[in-house]
């Protein structure tokens, strides 16, 4: 595969995982951006043994993971890169798995636009157990992203991605937190994009990672996020509704 391909890392206070993250992103990619989101621990300093070796954007406060994201989106169009692949930094994720990921864009059986990592695609002996709250959201939000808006996925949340670069330009992201991918959803509907999913194991090491004040609630979570999709449809012009008991298995 000759496309350039830029393996993007969202990151925010990832002192704790970042030195090993990148140690393994570096032997399975050659052109990797870190989007340093305002962290306020030590990251800055760890990622500075890096200078060398990648390249980073910084926040200069932190906007949100959407925020990072769109960066990231930004800096593979305007360098001309044909592929980006995300990956978080929080451990969860294996590089290895990055080129594998991004040769599906292209794949001639089944070219897509975006391909999406899945937990829940395939059985891996490695995988450990997700936070229950955590895994009931996902299951749900993608059980209504699959009744309203046509698709056959099963992990909405999954931050590992590719995306064909020449598409992100149609995109017009405004959420900045961690409903982002609801709002991409949406979108890549919306813009009928090829998309199709990979199976990666299923990863956590941080059970703990706070979505931010009133969003640790599971339930004021799935509420904000259904308000979201909704906001986003309206936006589009696009007629479905995302209810209290989509996804639930009724009507």
């Amino acid at each position: 595969m000759n496309d350039r391909i830029l393996t993007a890392l969202p990151v925010y206070n990832e002192a704790t995982h970042v030195r090993q993250v990148l140690d393994h992103v570096l032997q399975h990619a050659d052109d990797i951006l870190v989007v340093n989101d305002g962290s306020t621990d030590s990251t800055d300093a760890a990622l500075a043994e890096f200078s060398e070796l990648v390249h980073v954007e910084h926040h200069r406060i932190n906007r949100g993971y959407g925020a990072a994201l769109k960066t990231a989106f930004g800096y593979a169009v305007r360098y001309g890169y044909d592929i980006l692949v995300t990956i978080d930094c929080d451990g969860q994720h294996q590089p290895r798995l990055i080129k594998e990921v991004a040769s599906q864009i292209d794949a001639s059986e089944n070219p897509a636009d975006m391909v999406s990592g899945s937990r829940y695609l395939k059985d891996f002996d490695s995988n450990s157990g997700a936070p229950e709250d955590r895994r009931r959201i996902n299951m749900q939000i993608t059980k209504c992203l699959n009744e309203q808006l046509g698709f056959d996925i099963t992990d909405a949340f999954c931050g590992f991605k590719a995306y064909r670069v020449s598409s992100l330009s149609d995109l017009d992201i405004t959420d900045i937190g961690y409903a982002m991918p609801l709002q991409l959803w949406v979108q890549a509907a919306d813009l009928d994009w090829s998309i199709s999913e990979y199976p990666i194991p299923l990863v956590y090491l941080d059970e703990e990672r706070s979505f931010g004040g009133s969003l640790d609630d599971a339930d004021v979570r799935l509420a904000h996020y259904r308000g979201v999709l909704n906001a986003e449809l309206s936006r589009r012009g696009m007629k479905q509704r995302f209810t209290a008991d989509c996804g639930q298995g009724r009507g």
